[in-house]
C-alpha cells in the first residue's frame, strides 16, 4: 500500500469551508448577520428561538432543544469520525442511528453555511445533560458531583464542536454572546459567555477565524458595527485570523467576509513589529448590515 501522500495540487483543489466564531454584546446584531448570507445555501440552526431580527429571512431552519439533537446534527454534518469507536457518540454507529432517521446525508449538500446561533446556548443545553449523567454524581455519597459535571461539559462541547468542524466543504459560523468585566487592576477583560472555562480556552485553536462584532467610533465620530479580526488589535478584543487576508477592522458581512478570506494569498504576519491603524473607512452603518 503506497503511502497516501495528498499532493498540493490536490489540497489545493479540495472544497474547503471556513469556520469560524463571532461574539459579541447581546442586542449588537449577531443573528441579523443572516442577511448577509445566501438563503438558499444556508441553513440555520436555531437554539435560541429567538428569530424575530431575521423575519422575513426565506432560509431553512432547524430548531434543536435537547442535547441529544444538537450531537444527532453534528454527526450528520460532519459525519461519523473512524478514529472513534462504533458505539461511542459521532461512531458509525450514532451516524447510521441518525441517517436511518434523517434520511441519506446528501440532502445537506445544497447548504454551503451552517449558521449556529448560539454556542452560548449550546453551553447551557450541553451542561444540562451533564449534570444528569453518572459522571457528575459522587461515587462516595451519590450527591451531584459539580466538578465532574463541568469536566464532562468540557470534554462534550470539544467534541461537538470537532465534529462540526469535519464538515469540510461547509462553512460553519458560530455566534455567542461576549462578557465583559474588570479585572483586579480594574482592566477590562472580554471572554465568551459559556458555561465552564475549558470550551472558551480551547475554542480559538479549533475555528479559523475568531471575531469580535463590536461598536467602534468611525472618522465621522459616530458609532459603527464592526468585526475586529486580528488578535492585535488596539480595542483589546478576543480575535483572530487564520487565513492572513483580513485587516484588523472589517465590515459586518459575513458573506463579504467569507469571499475575502478565500481571496489571493498575503504575507500572514506583519513581522515588522508595529500595530496597523485600524480602518475606519470599513465601518458599516446599522442599515448596512441588510443587504
Amino acid at each position: 500500500m503506497a503511502l497516501p501522500i495528498i499532493t498540493a495540487d490536490q489540497r489545493l483543489a479540495e472544497a474547503r469551508g471556513v469556520k469560524g466564531c463571532i461574539f459579541g454584546k447581546s442586542g449588537i446584531g449577531k443573528t441579523s448577520l443572516l442577511w448577509t448570507l445566501d438563503p438558499k445555501t444556508t441553513l440555520f440552526l436555531d437554539l435560541e428561538a429567538g428569530d424575530l431580527a431575521i423575519e422575513g429571512w426565506t432560509g431553512d431552519a432547524l430548531r434543536p432543544r435537547t442535547w441529544a439533537e444538537c450531537r444527532d446534527l453534528a454527526v450528520f454534518i460532519g459525519g461519523p469520525n473512524p478514529a472513534l469507536r462504533s458505539d461511542q457518540a459521532y461512531g458509525e454507529a450514532h451516524f447510521a442511528a441518525v441517517a436511518e432517521r434523517f434520511g441519506p446525508p446528501s440532502v445537506l449538500d445544497r447548504y454551503d453555511t451552517i449558521f449556529v446561533d448560539s454556542i452560548t446556548v449550546a453551553g447551557r443545553l450541553c451542561f444540562q445533560w451533564c449534570r444528569g449523567q453518572p459522571e457528575a454524581m459522587s461515587e462516595k455519597t451519590g450527591k451531584p458531583d459539580v466538578r465532574g459535571a463541568y469536566g464532562l461539559h468540557g470534554r462534550e462541547m470539544i467534541g461537538w464542536l470537532t465534529q462540526l468542524q469535519h464538515a469540510r466543504a461547509k462553512n460553519v459560523w458560530f455566534v455567542g454572546i461576549l462578557d465583559e468585566r474588570l479585572d483586579d487592576f480594574n482592566r477590562r477583560v472580554f471572554s465568551p459567555q459559556i458555561d465552564g472555562s475549558k470550551t472558551g480556552l480551547e475554542l480559538p485553536g479549533i475555528v479559523d477565524e475568531v471575531l469580535t462584532m463590536a461598536e467602534v467610533k468611525a472618522e465621522d465620530g459616530a458609532n459603527r458595527r464592526a468585526f475586529i479580526c486580528q488578535t492585535l488589535n488596539p480595542f483589546g478584543f478576543p480575535a483572530k485570523d487564520r487565513s492572513g487576508r483580513l485587516d484588523i477592522v472589517e465590515e459586518p458581512h459575513l458573506g463579504r467576509l467569507m469571499r475575502k478570506i478565500r481571496g489571493p494569498s498575503r504575507q500572514p504576519l506583519d513581522f515588522s513589529g508595529r500595530l496597523p491603524d485600524p480602518t475606519p473607512s470599513a465601518f458599516a452603518s446599522n442599515d448596512q448590515i441588510k443587504e
